[in-house]
């Protein structure tokens, strides 16, 4: 059977997948920044009407469905997230594996989690492949049939890591767009050329969409290994992290653990330049806040094409992002919930974490 004809069969249950995207939205959407709300709604307008990149929505249009959007979500944001029926079971919305075993060999691929700040999010594709590296499952979709507004381009879910293909590509393609208004130099710059985005833009996201998403497996098997190393206490802190600025904290230090455990030790073995300036054309935000050295060891491989002091700062950050997540864990066992506010205290002053 193929992905088209599971649809047709499987209509309620994509209905129901899209009602519960829809709910999430209604409960989330409105604490985003003005800003980045209009940003992705302009997106996901893209999205739903299957606009090719580079096409620019209709303000008039964009605005209706907007207003239409919006009065669907005053009507759902008090409704609970619905089970989701297949055939004669109806399945918990979020029992992602369970519902996978029925779909998967129908060319069907479904996700479900909660990501930053508590947002659930739901989707419902075609599956592009399945494989196991490193003892871990790795699921990857490509076309959506379902999603809600914030795409999350992987994620890692137990022991099995979901990549979506399309999501990172409109997320690939977005960065791409936005770099040629101003054409900043710099390490996105460096990445673009990489791939040829000068010569053929279409063409150059999509062997971005192939090599990156490389770049995310190896970023999920990151997390793995560091779960594996912080146990599951790591997920009871992150509930406990009730701030953002303590959640932002908590997920950057379990990042840079993650990218010095695989990320960027194997795409430096491997010589993958294009991938390398993407990943620091990425690399902002808490994660550089507290790790400068990593980024004057990039600067200092630009310079002279010496990876030695990136070998070295990896190193580094190996022994410290495991040994502060350690610290971590040791004040939610002391403190429980009264954590949040010692971790929200130490993302504003950075000095006694960091590694420079």
């Amino acid at each position: 059977m193929t992905g088209t004809k599971d649809l047709a069969e499987l209509e309620s249950f994509v209905t129901t997948v899209r009602r519960n995207c829809h709910i999430s939205d209604a409960r989330h959407a409105r604490s985003m920044t003005m800003c980045n709300y209009l940003l992705e709604m302009r997106e996901f307008y893209r999205w739903e009407q299957g606009l090719p990149f580079g096409t620019p929505p209709p303000h008039a249009d964009v605005g209706a469905w907007l207003t239409a959007r919006e009065a669907l979500w005053e009507e759902l944001e008090g409704e609970e997230f619905a089970e989701l029926p297949l055939g004669e079971v109806r399945c918990d919305p979020f029992a992602a594996d369970e519902i996978n075993r029925q779909l998967l060999g129908h060319g069907l691929l479904y996700g479900a989690g909660i990501g930053r700040f508590g947002k659930p999010h739901f989707f419902l594709g075609r599956l592009h492949s399945e494989a196991t590296r490193d003892g871990v499952r790795v699921l990857v979709g490509d076309r959506e049939y379902a999603r809600d507004m914030s795409t999350i381009p992987a994620a890692l879910q137990g022991d099995t890591i979901v990549v979506r293909r399309e999501a990172l590509r409109q997320w690939l393609w977005e960065r791409a767009e936005a770099w040629d208004v101003k054409r900043n130099a710099g390490a996105l710059q460096l990445a673009l050329d990489a791939y040829g985005f000068g010569a053929d833009a279409t063409a150059a996201v999509e062997r971005m969409t192939e090599a990156e998403a490389e770049t995310l497996v190896l970023h999920e098997l990151g997390e793995h290994a560091a779960g594996r190393q912080l146990g599951p206490a790591w997920e009871e802190l992150l509930c406990a992290c009730r701030s953002k600025r303590a959640e932002v904290l908590a997920r950057a230090v379990r990042d840079n653990l993650a990218d010095c455990l695989s990320t960027l030790p194997t795409l430096l073995a491997r010589g993958a330049t294009g991938s390398l300036h993407f990943w620091f054309a990425n690399f902002d935000g808490m994660r550089l806040a507290l790790f400068p050295r990593l980024a004057a060891a990039y600067a200092a491989w630009n310079r002279a094409d010496d990876v030695a002091e990136l070998a070295t700062a990896l190193a580094a950050g190996r022994e410290h992002w495991r040994n502060i997540a350690e610290r971590m864990l040791r004040l939610l066992a002391q403190r429980g919930q009264e954590v949040d506010a010692e971790l929200a205290r130490l993302s504003q002053d950075l000095d006694e974490i960091s590694l420079a």
